[in-house]
């Protein structure tokens, strides 16, 4: 049978460290452990240091020859060895009473911000390791000390103190400031969430941290992400983070959300990401924010795709797979003369039913539903509701293709979400 013992962090906190003879070596101040979460061992890092204070000086040593005991409940805490760990290690692995007890971390599997209580750890033959983190009442009364009493007192009335933990794998800190750790491994586990999931999350964090996570997050992440994030947070987000960043991120996003933006930003700030970004992209964005508030233009998205109507179906499924559309894209396929006219309109539902040998003209749908760019927002609701659409193109007064509004943006005007309720 495999030999283990189970402790909490807050046990071992301020306890006195003794060598095999009982001398006194200093008390626990903190643990180490490791924080690269590339390694196999980042499911449960194993503690590879221990900082101690002996009188007025503080030193992190290896764990390698310290022991942890448990006998009735009580802990000791022994070491045979003190090995000071060098600065390169110290600087690079995680402290958990300095990043995670107390602080606010991520729940990755509840896709929420929870604050920690204690730390459960467990000594096997091989190592120590962290097992999760407590969330729940226990741990606080642990650290104070008060769990057998109030659980005497419970226990008259049949009640317990509620236990809650997450275990170390579904765990995600959020808050490094202090250490010296690249953050784009740091955060590793955030890439796995939903967008509106860690947007939820930064808008809960504060303004540090937010930004924080928000920079150590790949580009196309971020731009999903920030379309999903309330205004305030992204004029927090812009402000605080390098106009590089910032415009890298923008240009991954759909000129309507970005002109959404910049339209709540000063205009000598939004000017200035509109010159960082790239020429094509921040062109579009100016043409939107040219529009009146409340126009379909204004809210119209310029992302969309267009086929000759001799095309074939072949040839328009070899075009959507190398240019790999969003969503929302897909939502109408659109028929345009050499001057881009609109001509007709077509669903995706349509190519994939069809003969690939058929042609764009065989299937289109001439004389399309539309809207004129300088229309009124007011009018889309009635139209989406009495044609049931998704998306509806958008045509000057000489019916060029300028965009479409998809039913996305009609929903967040209808909520207040957006900037044409202003």
């Amino acid at each position: 049978m495999t030999s283990f013992t189970t402790f909490y962090l807050g046990q071992i906190l301020g306890k006195r460290v003794v060598d095999a003879d009982g001398r006194y070596l200093g008390i626990v101040k903190d643990l180490l452990v490791d924080s690269d979460s590339t390694e196999e061992s980042a499911l449960h890092p194993q503690v590879r240091g221990i900082k101690l204070k002996f009188k007025k000086q503080i030193t992190v040593y290896s764990f390698d020859n310290f022991k942890i005991e448990k006998i009735s409940d009580k802990i000791k805490v022994i070491c045979t060895q003190l090995t000071e760990l060098p600065s390169n290690q110290t600087n690079r692995n995680l402290y958990l009473v300095d990043s995670i007890l107390d602080k606010q971390i991520v729940d990755v599997n509840g896709r929420k911000l929870v604050r920690v209580n204690d730390v459960r750890l467990v000594t096997l033959v091989n190592g120590t390791f962290a097992l999760a983190v407590d969330i729940g009442i226990e741990g606080l009364i642990r650290r104070i000390g008060f769990v057998k009493p109030v659980k005497s007192v419970l226990a008259l009335f049949n009640k317990t103190v509620p236990a809650k933990f997450i275990l170390w794998e579904d765990v995600e800190a959020v808050d490094f400031s202090s250490l010296n750790i690249k953050l784009s491994k740091t955060f590793a586990k955030l890439q796995t969430l939903h967008p509106s999931d860690l947007a939820d999350i930064i808008e809960d964090l504060g303004k540090k941290a937010s930004a924080d996570v928000f920079q150590a997050l790949d580009e196309e992440q971020a731009a999903d992400v920030m379309e999903e994030l309330e205004v305030e947070t992204q004029i927090h987000l812009i402000e605080s983070l390098p106009i590089e960043k910032v415009a890298d991120v923008l240009e991954l996003m759909p000129a309507d959300e970005v002109a959404d933006i910049l339209d709540a930003l000063e205009d000598d700030k939004a000017e200035l990401l509109l010159n960082e970004m790239e020429k094509d992209s921040s062109q579009e964005v100016r043409e939107l924010l040219d529009y009146p508030a409340r126009s379909v233009g204004s809210i119209m998205s310029t992302e969309l795709i267009s086929f000759d109507e001799n095309k074939t179906i072949r040839e328009v499924l070899d075009e959507l797979r190398r240019i790999k559309p969003e969503t929302e894209t897909l939502y109408n396929l659109f028929v345009t003369d050499p001057n881009e006219v609109l001509i007709a309109t077509f669903s995706i539902r349509d190519v994939v039913i069809s003969d690939p040998d058929a042609t764009v003209k065989q299937i289109m749908k001439p004389s399309p539903v539309h809207l004129h760019n300088y229309q009124k927002i007011d009018d889309i609701a009635e139209i989406v509701s009495k044609y049931n659409l998704l998306a509806i193109p958008v045509v000057d007064w000489n019916n060029v293709l300028q965009g479409m509004v998809v039913i996305d943006d009609i929903i967040d005007d209808l909520m207040n979400k957006r900037r044409t309720n202003k």
